[in-house]
């Protein structure tokens, strides 16, 4: 998977927790020289059993719709940690008292965190109409309009 599209799944787990309500959503993106077995951890908590195997059910139905298919799963009928794997990346759906207790944030010391907005990448503004300019480059004048003259 090229990175553009991984970070681009990353993204898109990530919007499917914040839609089921995902408390303190953490990415870490692994460093390259550790030895790390994907590239990028996902971690969120929920405030019960339901609501953790409803952000799972979530991050999955998601990404089932671009054809991702996680590779393993652990942990939904507990629902004290969920791990979806999808190989180059990992999803960890937590309780707060198994976050706490795993800490993976500390195992992973190493790994760089990210924001999600840092994953998605930058969009261009639509234009409001067909017939609306494009907008000029820097540094480019603009041309001239004549005023009405009020009547």
């Amino acid at each position: 998977m090229k990175a553009s599209e991984l970070r681009q799944r990353v993204a898109e787990a990530i919007s499917a927790a914040q839609a089921k309500k995902a408390e303190n959503l953490t990415i870490l993106q692994m460093d390259r020289e550790s030895p790390s077995f994907t590239d990028y951890f996902v971690i969120a908590s929920g405030s019960n059993p339901r609501q953790i195997q409803a952000i799972s059910d979530e991050v999955e139905q998601r990404l089932a719709t671009v054809g991702l298919q996680p590779t393993h799963v652990e942990g939904y009928s507990q629902a004290e940690w969920v791990l979806l794997d999808y190989v180059d990346f990992v999803v960890h759906v937590f309780s707060e008292k198994a976050r706490k207790y795993y800490d993976l944030e500390r195992l992973w010391k190493s790994a760089t965190r990210l924001h999600p907005s840092e994953l998605k990448p930058a969009r261009k503004r639509p234009r409001l109409h067909p017939s609306e300019p494009k907008p000029a480059s820097p540094g480019t004048p603009r041309p001239r309009t004549r005023k009405r003259a009020k009547g």
